[in-house]
């Protein structure tokens, strides 16, 4: 029986689409060609803003649009401010950018060690495998890339970088990006798969993806084999709001979780979309009832035209405080800033740890209330023992 959150219905429907058969409907074939990606189509069902008009005239020059009609139908077409719009829906602010932003806010293109393959951290590698998203999110950090509408002309040569990784040892963890890994056709993830699997020092392969949420009908029979295959493939998947956790979306986590794919969830901190404390525990909660371990909550990474997405970071420090010990250590995500420049992912926490001494660590918990752990060890002289207890014998 699938869980209903106490405070609001979870979404399934077809919307708009309902004269669509269902076997076209629960077809990802059919979603990706009926995507909406011109501005017309979006005038049929909405009534655009100023803004949003200017945006979509943009959208061309710096990244495509694109928004499946399953996931089209989960904005509320009469509020100009819905949480799902502003991710999808190109606005007039993505024309500016801000003095502090950047083409490549995270440092990519300086720590590949070949074209396509980023090699930042010691013992692992993001291999980009394609341009291709099924949906675009207006804050995405390789807009550079995602889409080409940017001209960067990005072709992954996975030989040159499958044999990079089998030539460096110290390599044990792989993640494959993008784009969108899932938009791969089943024989080329089941190649690649299968020869990541089988260089014997890489132990970890994982998968970030947001086709589960944009596309879930992706989630297939064929692609649970594959991944039964050559698992544990472990997938980080991006849901950013509760209105995204639908029944489609839960019944495509089950059909991963049951094909043994350890599951996180990755939200991007967004202005006005999730930063605030009820939004993200609604989150959060809906997640753990879909098997997804909250992972990650990025503050929005320095990209251009992203000012209008960007969090106060005191935010997230605030979301994380109101979640720790108040549910289940399970739904509290790491708060995180990707350093610009590619100093990589650096935990933002607050602030628990009142002081240090020689003798004690001084601690606050999650009520304020201020609590003492001793730091010296006692010698064994000064260590009571209770008289019904024989002391052993030294030799």
């Amino acid at each position: 029986m699938f869980p209903q959150d106490r405070r609001e219905n979870w979404f399934k429907g077809q919307g708009l689409w309902s004269d669509v058969p269902q076997e076209k409907w629960r077809d990802y074939r059919w979603q990706l060609r009926n995507r909406l990606t011109k501005v017309e189509q979006l005038r049929e069902h909405l009534d655009l803003t100023p803004e949003e008009e200017q945006g979509c005239a943009h959208a061309g020059n710096k990244l495509a649009m694109a928004i499946t009609p399953y996931f089209f139908n989960l904005i509320d077409r009469d509020n100009v401010d819905d949480p799902i719009r502003k991710q999808v829906i190109p606005r007039g602010d993505e024309m500016f950018t801000a003095p502090e932003e950047l083409l490549d806010p995270v440092g990519e293109e300086g720590s590949m060690g070949v074209p396509g393959l980023v090699h930042r951290y010691p013992d692992r590698v993001l291999f980009l495998v394609t341009n291709v998203c099924a949906a675009y999110c207006r804050y995405c950090t390789r807009s550079r890339l995602v889409s080409n509408a940017q001209g960067y002309d990005f072709h992954p040569n996975f030989e040159n970088c499958i044999k990079y990784i089998e030539e460096h040892p110290e390599v044990r963890d792989v993640l494959l990006s993008g784009g969108d890994p899932l938009l791969l056709s089943d024989k080329k993830l089941d190649y690649l798969l299968g020869r990541l699997r089988a260089i014997p020092h890489l132990e970890f392969i994982r998968i970030g993806s947001r086709i589960p949420t944009f596309l879930p009908q992706r989630i297939t029979p064929q692609l649970q084999e594959i991944f039964r295959k050559h698992g544990p493939i472990w997938m980080s998947i991006h849901v950013n709001h509760p209105n995204e956790c639908t029944e489609e979306l839960y019944e495509a986590t089950e059909r991963l979780t049951m094909a043994g794919v350890p599951l996180g969830n990755q939200s991007v901190l967004l202005k006005d979309v999730n930063d605030d404390v009820e939004t993200m525990r609604s989150l959060v909660h809906r997640l753990l009832m879909m098997r997804v371990r909250p992972y990650y909550i990025y503050q929005c990474d320095l990209i251009t035209g992203s000012r209008h997405f960007r969090a106060d970071v005191r935010k997230g420090i605030e979301i994380v405080e109101s979640l720790r010990g108040y549910t289940t250590g399970y739904a509290v995500p790491q708060f995180v800033i990707d350093a610009p420049g590619g100093g990589g992912k650096v935990p933002i926490n607050p602030e628990y740890v009142q002081e240090i001494t020689d003798d004690e660590i001084i601690l606050r918990n999650f009520a304020g209330e201020e609590y003492r752990y001793p730091l010296k060890i006692s010698a064994r002289d000064e260590v009571h023992v209770p008289d019904d207890v024989i002391e052993p014998v030294l030799a």
